[in-house]
């Protein structure tokens, strides 16, 4: 049989191509639809990498590589506190916020780029940190009043602040959940205390409108329909007397008793008339009366509103007022406790300084009076005696300043002339009893208990002698009394 030479090639080629499927089947890689397959080196000209969502593509050795980003979402939580609002309020807004990987073309390229070989933890934590800082800056944008009652602006802020940082890095937000907004110094639950109150104000006001509304439809129906019966008791007590009025004249034929009748029928239709306007002016009477209750009602509520307003406000103000009074009588007490402590202790200071003087004088004095004994050979009396001679003239000048200012103007002594029983008259007794008034020098220092020494000189006793006066003759008139003037 003969070879045929084209088998050769044809079992080649078709072996090539056998090989060539399996190999390109063994490098295409298939994206799952909750992966995103990033295929990266040499994908195209200004191309970081090719990102795939859902199918495949072949990977070429060598020149191309490929990684799987999971899209799974990442749910994290944000426990924002002591966030500053526009109004410088610090709330604490606690947040959940659910992100994942975007399937955005060009969102996940950045994923590519930034995300690819990082795994889920580290990309929380990248993620955690924009959370925290555009958190920030949307609360920081808002007051409380936004935050608290329009919620959806909120949320919607917070997405559009989010969504612009996270798509940056390839992330994108799915949802965001707030826990609960609340605040440190107790706004919110004010602003809820005031919103329930102005509910329940709303609700009286309401409860007493409608009941305004009701009494006032009571009394219209009321008066609508004693209308309507004075109406149909007039119209038929109108005919009665019509039909009557018009069987007299009937009967009797005469037009004056039919023009009587008329006039008669005219009177009870006037009288008909009368009748219904008293009830109408009675019914309006009730409704103006409902109607003015109503108003009463009403004011009595928002009197009552206001007052616990007010004495809410008040209450807050005492307090304040309080605290305040408390705060300065406590710093007044310590004030005044510290200034009582500094000024017992300079007292002290200057008692102990006066006594340390005066034990210092003391001693000093005690060591002179001991030196002056011990100068005088251990005679204290001596020592006392030289202490005393040193202050004799300070003594003697004292006496001599007690008596200068004495004036004598005049002295008049009235004498006769008769001696007395030591030898003299009157007048030298008077003489010698002012010079002994004097007091010598001696007698001081008697006086204070000490004995001069003899060198100072003794007291001299002189007697003085007087002549005696002749005796004169009688006569029969008694001598009148001689008469001396002493100046």
């Amino acid at each position: 049989m003969p070879f045929n030479f084209w088998i050769v090639p044809i079992a080649a080629l078709l072996l090539l191509v056998v090989v060539t499927i399996i190999f390109l089947a063994s490098r295409y890689k298939r994206c799952p639809s909750d992966k995103i397959l990033v295929v990266y080196g040499k994908v195209g000209s200004g191309q970081s990498a090719r990102c795939i969502h859902g199918g495949g593509s072949v990977i070429w050795p060598l020149i191309q590589d490929y990684a799987y980003v999971s899209l799974t979402p990442m749910t994290i939580g944000i426990p924002l506190q002591g966030a500053l609002s526009m109004q410088n309020i610090r709330i604490n807004v606690p947040c959940t916020f659910t992100i994942g990987i975007s399937t955005i073309p060009d969102t996940m390229t950045a994923a590519a780029e930034r995300l690819l070989h990082l795994n889920q933890s580290e990309i929380e934590e990248m993620a955690k940190e924009i959370l925290f800082g555009q958190l920030r800056l949307t609360v920081a944008s808002l007051t409380i009043e936004q935050i608290n009652q329009d919620r959806e602006s909120f949320l919607e802020s917070i997405r559009t602040n989010v969504s612009i940082e996270l798509n940056k890095i390839g992330l994108y937000l799915i949802n965001v959940n707030i826990t609960d907004i609340t605040d440190e110094s107790g706004y919110i639950d004010s602003i809820g205390k005031k919103a329930a109150a102005e509910a329940i104000n709303q609700a009286k006001i309401d409860v007493a409108e409608q009941e305004k509304l009701g009494s006032i439809g009571e009394s219209h129906a009321t008066r609508e329909q004693e209308i309507k019966v004075a109406q149909n008791v007039a119209e038929a007590e109108k005919g009665k007397k019509q039909a009557e009025a018009d069987q007299r004249i009937y009967v009797q034929g005469q037009e004056a008793k039919a023009v009587e009748g008329e006039n008669t029928a005219d009177a009870d239709i006037a009288d008909a008339n009368a009748t219904l306007a008293v009830k109408e002016a009675a019914a309006l009477q009730r409704g103006e009366v409902a109607k003015r209750e109503a108003e009463v009602e009403i004011q009595k509520a928002q009197y009552k509103a206001e007052s616990e307003r007010l004495n809410a406000e008040e209450i807050a103000r005492q307090e304040v007022d309080k605290r305040k009074v408390e705060i300065a009588a406590e710093a007044e007490a310590e004030k005044l406790r510290r200034e009582a402590k500094g000024e017992a202790d300079a007292i002290l200071l200057k008692y102990q300084a006066e006594a340390e003087g005066v034990r210092q004088v003391l001693q000093s004095k005690a060591a002179g009076y001991l030196a002056l004994v011990e100068g005088c050979n251990g005679d204290a009396k001596s020592a006392a005696t030289l202490l005393m001679t040193e202050k004799i003239e300070q003594i003697v000048d004292v006496q001599v300043e007690a008596i200068r200012n004495i004036k004598i103007d005049k002295v008049t002594v009235w004498d006769s002339g008769a001696e007395g029983s030591n030898g003299k008259t009157n007048t030298a007794d008077f003489l010698s009893g002012l010079i002994k008034s004097l007091p010598p020098l001696h007698e001081v220092a008697g006086m204070a208990g000490i004995e001069l020494p003899k060198y100072l000189g003794e007291i001299a006793e002189k007697k003085v002698e007087e002549a005696q006066p002749e005796p004169e003759p009688p006569s029969d008139t008694p001598s009148e009394p001689a008469e001396e003037k002493t100046s």
